[in-house]
């Protein structure tokens, strides 16, 4: 009898949302912990999860075993007695960026992370890997699990409330399954929400090469209700209780917006169907956060949320990697160069193997030149300026002003020069200012300029005929 309510009541949601009834398996989640310091990890598990609704993506086998080579981590899902490779995804985490800030030197830390796959009914091996600095991929762990077990739970969660339909260009299995995740918005504000995720899903497509492409994507959006509006930023002694629970100085950057509340935030997602994850905040302060096959952020409502939501959803859909160097982050530099697995970015320890080779012209010089000086002195005191804004907690409004004059400066700084245009590599990149590249002087990567270089384009692309099976 419970399992024919539970069909029932799925059914019954789907007819409500719009979701066609798929004859896809329902998705499974292995739930974990990451725990460790800058020097040592340990993988624990928390539970296994049956989630409430099918599997979004395609079956077949292109779909299921993922080849873009993307990702710090790459988990393997196996059959546990042939051994042969069932599904596959690379992937990034908070513990792989919280293991090389200055904490992770002195202190232990414990994250909550999630492999999410479709169910499948034979008993599983569950293989985590991790790149080592050539780029190959090392065993961390591996757990046995197993669909039938008396303990998965296939309890549903709380309600996260309506599902609503932004775009639906067709059934998820041929899409691009794109949530937008509401938090800190309270019961009354929900049609604020909708209208922010909205706002925010238009400018998405109004910017090459997802314009190019709305098509091929569905976008989804998820209300749940707080019970106070806003979320934490203990910067200034602000703590919410939220329904994702995402908060401002994360790692203690001002600006940095995560969540480590992992349970709820799947939770809440589980009601949707879904591959990537944009978690929207309701509050006005400057900021966001984007991590390669996790998720990403916004603040809705700062007047930079057209950049940011762009921007760190190129970390969370593509992998791209950060190409600006002068802005303070929490991360350490690395002891060592080695070439970065982003596709942006390169330490050109050989320029004939160019990640990007088939993009530069012939004649384009490796390393390529550029206004590198003036643009770091200009940033230098931009930099300055922007501490004093926050030390004397000033208006957002006079920190806005400064980022327009910023981007205009930067524009004008940029687009001379003979290779202004050109694909090539021009040093500073990576957070580094030296011994990092960049594909082209300007990209929204870089600075906040409204478009993406020529290289950060074509890795969009290919993500999005990776799930569409184009």
């Amino acid at each position: 009898m419970k399992t024919f309510s539970r069909v029932l009541a799925l059914i019954l949601f789907c007819a409500a949302s719009g979701l066609a009834e798929s004859p896809n398996p329902p998705a499974m989640r292995v739930d974990f912990y990451h725990s460790g310091n800058s020097t040592s990890q340990l993988f624990s598990l928390d539970r296994v999860v049956i989630e409430p609704l099918p599997w979004p993506g395609a079956m077949t086998e292109k779909a299921r075993l993922d080849t873009t080579n993307l990702g710090r981590y790459f988990f393997e899902v196996r059959d546990r007695a042939t051994g042969a490779l069932l599904y596959s995804r690379g992937f990034s985490s908070i513990f792989g960026e919280w293991e090389t800030t200055e904490e992770a030197k002195t202190l232990n830390r414990s994250f909550q992370e999630s492999l999410r796959f479709p169910r499948f009914d034979q008993p599983l091996r569950i293989v985590l890997k991790q790149r080592d600095p050539q780029n190959g991929w090392q065993q961390v762990w591996e757990v046995n699990v197993d669909a039938k077990d008396m303990f998965v739970d296939t309890s549903r969660p709380p309600s996260a409330g309506p599902l609503i339909t932004i775009e639906k260009n067709g059934e998820s299995a041929d899409k691009v399954d794109f949530l937008i995740l509401g938090d800190g918005y309270t019961a009354a504000q929900r049609p604020k929400c909708e209208a922010d995720a909205r706002r925010l899903t238009r400018i998405l497509f109004s910017t090459t090469p997802y314009k190019e492409h709305e098509k091929d994507f569905n976008v989804w959006a998820l209300c749940p209700a707080a019970a106070e509006s806003g979320i934490s930023r203990p910067s200034t002694g602000v703590h919410r209780h939220s329904p994702v629970g995402a908060t401002y100085d994360a790692f203690g950057s001002e600006r940095y917006v995560l969540t480590f509340d992992n349970r709820s935030l799947r939770e809440l997602a589980s009601w949707a169907p879904y591959e990537f994850v944009e978690i929207i905040t309701n509050s006005d302060t400057y900021g966001g956060g984007g991590i390669f096959g996790l998720y990403s952020t916004v603040a809705a409502d700062s007047h930079w949320a057209p950049y940011v939501f762009v921007h760190e959803f190129g970390h969370h859909f593509a992998g791209l990697a950060d190409e600006y160097y002068t802005s303070d982050v929490s991360y350490l530099p690395p002891t060592a160069r080695t070439e970065p697995w982003e596709p942006n970015v390169t330490a050109l320890l050989d320029s004939k193997l160019l990640k990007w080779r088939d993009l530069v012209k012939a004649g384009t010089p490796l390393p390529t030149a550029w206004e590198k000086q003036s643009f770091e002195s200009y940033a230098k005191s931009v930099q300055e300026k922007r501490k004093q804004i926050r030390k004397e907690n000033r208006p957002e409004s006079e920190m806005d002003a400064l980022f327009t004059a910023e981007r205009e400066h930067e524009e004008q700084i940029l687009g001379g020069g003979t290779y202004a245009n050109a694909v090539g590599a021009f040093e500073g990149a990576n957070y580094e200012a030296t011994g990092y590249y960049r594909p082209q002087t300007n990209c929204i990567m870089f600075t906040r300029t409204p478009h993406f270089c020529e290289v950060c384009q074509a890795a969009i692309e290919k993500v999005i005929r990776f799930y569409t099976a184009k």
